[in-house]
């Protein structure tokens, strides 16, 4: 049974880009673009008033980025399809926009005919995701399950009752060992985005914001950090 033609939002900043992707379409006869956005608030707002089929969505958006968007869109309409958009493979991004709901990842380098299968792909409910970004995927899982295995060290406890796993014990070795997050990165063979991750719980668990409050924190709750620098 046929399910008629699949109604399109494209929301991306740039006119030349949705306008682009708005031609392309509307050249296939089961394709129908019934909007397009500049901002991520005109496009929760437009997704709203138009329930579209699928969405195509840039990941940075002005306004609301593409990432905050799709949790938007997810929370009140879970049927609709997100493909999020963008010239960055960073996995970051990629884990972000999936843990908020998105169907699919595509790089704008894409060819125009696997797009379009893509869209029809998403509809379906498949999950979009080329094999570069299927790949930092799987690269970020493979670097959870590492850290979650029996052969890390186990969690330390600090004074005041502060845990840290043996991951965040490295990087906050390094932290207070005034390394910056690109050299602690490189150190660990991690990404600049994966150590900002950890940094964020680090500082969660302390309480703060501040880099130069949690490295006092922990160099006078833990005098002896610098033994737990990695290869000691």
């Amino acid at each position: 049974m046929s399910l008629g033609k699949i109604r399109i939002l494209i929301a991306d900043d740039q006119a030349l880009m949705r306008d682009g992707l708005k031609t392309i379409m509307e050249l296939e006869e089961d394709m129908e673009v019934v909007g397009t956005a500049a901002d991520g608030r005109e496009t929760c707002a437009m997704v709203q008033r138009l329930t579209p089929d699928v969405v195509l969505l840039d990941v940075r958006m002005p306004v609301m980025d593409g990432v905050e968007c799709v949790k938007s869109i997810k929370e009140q309409f879970p049927q609709t399809k997100v493909i999020m958009l963008t010239t960055f493979d960073d996995e970051d991004y990629i884990i972000n926009a999936l843990a908020n709901g998105a169907d699919g990842f595509l790089l704008k380098d894409i060819q125009a005919d696997q797009l379009l299968e893509a869209i029809r792909n998403a509809r379906r409910g498949q999950l979009i995701l080329p094999a570069r970004v299927a790949g930092k995927l799987a690269a970020r899982v493979a670097e959870f399950l590492e850290l979650a295995g029996p052969r890390r060290k186990k969690p330390e406890q600090m004074a005041g009752g502060l845990t840290l796993s043996a991951r965040e014990q490295d990087v906050a070795a390094l932290m207070v060992a005034g390394l910056s997050n690109r050299q602690i990165a490189k150190q660990l063979g991690l990404t600049e985005g994966t150590v900002k991750n950890y940094i964020s719980v680090i500082y969660e668990k302390i309480g703060t914001s501040d880099r130069s409050t949690a490295i006092s924190f922990l160099a006078e709750q833990f005098p002896d950090m610098k033994a737990h620098l990695p290869g000691r």
